[in-house]
């Protein structure tokens, strides 16, 4: 959505990039798989356990779990899922969508701030592709719905920062 500025094509970013792709393909469902397989029955699997491997990934590369931001906005928002110091003292953020689509939004949201107060230089919300999201608990947030908002965070007025969203897809249904 938004990649401008020098961190946004530094070795840092990238790594950071790299931390949180690896992390993805991390996640294994059934735990131990090796895959990312799914009931195929509509709603019947949970989030949660996915995002565990993702998580603990994060954690081995020196992320910081349910960690709240400092803004200077007057409502402070919830945890982030991971953050990241980086070199300069800000953060880089990642969120592992296991709400519905207004806790996507919520997600973008706190990010956004981040970017605008200068305490984040950036964040990745990952999300279920629409295929995914029919087999995944009832109303999670997904990829093709907030789609559409992109605009919105596409214009977020900054210098320099990064704000994405990473779609994900399941290996096989079983």
């Amino acid at each position: 959505l938004i990649k401008k500025g020098p961190f946004a094509t530094s070795s840092e970013f990238e790594n950071i990039f790299d931390e949180i792709m690896k992390a993805v393909s991390s996640v294994s469902h059934p735990e131990g798989s090796g895959q990312f397989i799914l009931n195929p029955t509509r709603q019947a699997s949970g989030v949660v356990p996915i995002k565990k491997n993702f998580m603990q990934s994060l954690v081995r590369n020196d992320w910081r779990l349910e960690r709240r931001i400092s803004i200077t906005s007057r409502v402070k928002p919830g945890p982030i899922d991971a953050v990241k110091k980086l070199s300069d003292g800000r953060y880089f953020s990642v969120e592992w969508e296991t709400g519905n689509i207004s806790s996507s939004h919520r997600a973008l949201n706190k990010m956004a701030i981040g970017l605008l107060d200068g305490i984040l230089a950036g964040g990745i919300l990952v999300l279920p592709s629409r295929e995914m999201y029919r087999y995944l608990t009832d109303r999670i947030g997904n990829y093709a719905e907030i789609e559409p908002y992109f605009p919105v965070w596409k214009n977020l007025q900054i210098q320099e920062g990064v704000l994405a969203v990473v779609e994900i897809e399941h290996d096989a249904l079983s």
